[in-house]
């Protein structure tokens, strides 16, 4: 029985790249096989007994139906979902290529606090009186975030990077509605921005104009003044962008957006990067949003929870939403309501307060590492982007040859030409080597493109040995071994799918042939 059928088999019977041989289980080595839950032997049984219900109207009407999942006993269902845990990827294992999204390692250390019982156990409608701890590590928590991105205000409650810039842009709406201006529909994007920067003002209302960008991956200037125009309410910039590049016009870029009466939002997703080195205040932005995954290491994916936080320029800075904590007489507050000046601002971002377990981890990161330790992270993170860049310049194209790279080194897929191997098929040879592929054909200005971003994480040890795979697999690649890339990954639990019928007619919803569950209540409802 195969686990996906849509397109070429993904089990890897039959496959000559094993050598000939088969396990009878499909294990390899001490790495199980393990089919679908749905795929398990199990319809016929359940996994606990429950007794009848004495009295079934006590049950509201709430009465057992079928789940339509097989019987498990716990060991089963716990062996089941370990089995499948074992087929991830993650950065505990090895590193975590992924460009542009800074997979770096969380510390323990941060765990341990967020697990802190005053933390971890707080109601977010308990008594301001009894969580007084907890707003004073949010309100120091504003306080290295202003610091750092020299920007007077920030709003803690976004959860994500995506819902930040929404506030973000949200404050922007608001300011130039309060001013007289809310015929400024446009927000001006860069080609090589995060997909979210488009999406994001779309969803506020905004019509979105693309910036071109130069031959040497920076926001063009010329493009930017000539759709600069009273029509226009904000450009969405990230720096350092998504070519790995630091914008160095970027001071001229903020002048020419304020002098059009427009404002600098500023993706904040690649300030690894830059922290503790270059304050964004500094260059003209007015507002940015912090990824506390990519830059203060908590949690990264998995659905959340998240955190978000937005810093404001002086500017924008009344137009932050609620909630806020002040310091006062009975101690710090939390203001829930806009008042006064305040009165300015949109509303909320969320119900509560963000959220505090990603507070903790973040403010605890930043304790550890300390003013001097944080700028060391961007110059390692920096470092090893540019190492990795130089150990691979000879057998790969730098889409971007010129000059160091910031945190991500970019190659394109000129060194692939006549060698019948694409982006994606040397991408899933690495997978054989023991490494999650880089980020593919991100950016879109780039033709083929590689990103990889190491983050400060990694050890030149680890480095080399990643940077040794990729040579050799670029060297088997210029030999016209084909076969080797076109059919990888050769030893993983599965093959490679036949993505376009993946994408064309997706299986999402898992329907039996015959299943005894099914049939005895399709038989009872007759």
């Amino acid at each position: 029985m195969t686990m996906q059928n849509v397109g070429r088999p993904t089990r890897p019977e039959g496959d000559a790249s094993t050598a000939g041989f088969q396990s009878l289980t499909g294990g390899r080595g001490l790495v199980q096989d393990e089919p679908l839950i749905f795929e398990l032997d199990g319809w016929t049984k359940t996994g606990v007994d429950l007794p009848e219900a004495s009295d079934p109207t006590d049950l509201a009407g709430l009465t057992r139906a079928s789940l339509d999942l097989p019987g498990l006993s716990e060991p089963e269902a716990m062996r089941h979902y370990v089995r499948l845990s074992q087929k991830n990827h993650a950065i505990d294992l090895a590193l975590y290529p992924l460009g542009s999204c800074t997979m770096k390692h969380n510390p323990r250390l941060n765990e341990k606090a967020a697990r802190m019982a005053g933390f971890a156990d707080l109601h977010p409608l308990a008594p301001v009186a009894t969580a007084q701890g907890a707003l004073e590590l949010m309100d120091r928590l504003a306080h290295w975030l202003k610091t750092l991105t020299g920007m007077p205000a920030v709003a803690l409650s976004p959860k994500a990077g995506a819902h930040g810039e929404l506030c973000g842009l949200l404050c922007i709406k608001a300011a130039h509605e309060a001013a007289g201006h809310g015929h400024r529909r446009t927000v001006l994007v860069p080609t090589s921005a995060h997909g979210t920067n488009p999406a994001t003002a779309a969803f506020v209302g905004y019509n979105v104009t693309e910036i071109a960008q130069t031959d040497d991956g920076r926001v063009d200037l010329a493009d930017l003044a000539a759709k600069l125009g009273p029509d226009v309410a904000a450009i969405m910039v990230t720096n350092p962008n998504t070519c790995g590049l630091f914008e160095r016009d970027v001071i001229e870029i903020a002048r020419l957006t304020h002098e059009a009466g427009a404002y600098f939002y500023c993706d904040g997703a690649n300030f690894n990067a830059i922290v503790g080195r270059v304050r964004p205040g500094d260059l003209g932005v007015d507002a940015m949003h912090i990824n506390l995954h990519k830059t203060f290491s908590t949690p990264h994916g998995g659905g959340g929870p998240g955190a978000g936080p937005v810093v404001l320029s002086e500017a924008l800075a009344p137009f932050a939403p609620a909630p806020w904590v002040v310091s006062g007489a009975g101690g710090l507050q939390l203001i829930e309501e806009a008042v006064g000046e305040a009165a300015l601002a949109f509303g909320r971002m969320c119900a509560f307060q963000g959220q505090m377990g990603m507070f903790v981890r973040a403010y605890a990161y930043m304790r550890s590492h300390g003013s001097d330790g944080l700028r060391q992270v961007a110059e390692d993170a920096v470092l090893n982007a540019n190492y990795i860049k130089a150990r691979l310049a000879d057998v790969m194209t730098p889409a971007f040859p010129d000059g160091p790279c910031m945190h991500e080194a970019l190659f394109d897929d000129r060194w692939l030409e006549g060698t019948g191997v694409t982006t994606l098929d040397f991408a899933k040879a690495m997978i054989d080597e023991g490494f999650h592929p880089m980020t593919m054909y991100f950016p879109l200005v780039v033709h083929g493109a590689m990103l990889i971003e190491p983050t400060e994480t990694e050890s030149k040890r680890e480095l080399d040995r990643f940077c040794e795979a990729l040579r050799s697999l670029a060297a088997t690649a210029k030999l016209g071994e084909v076969d080797r890339f076109k059919n990888a990954p050769h030893l993983a639990p599965l093959r490679r799918l036949d993505e376009t019928l993946a994408a064309r007619k997706p299986k999402l919803v898992w329907r039996p042939e015959s299943a005894p569950i099914q049939q005895e209540a399709a038989a009872a409802s007759r």
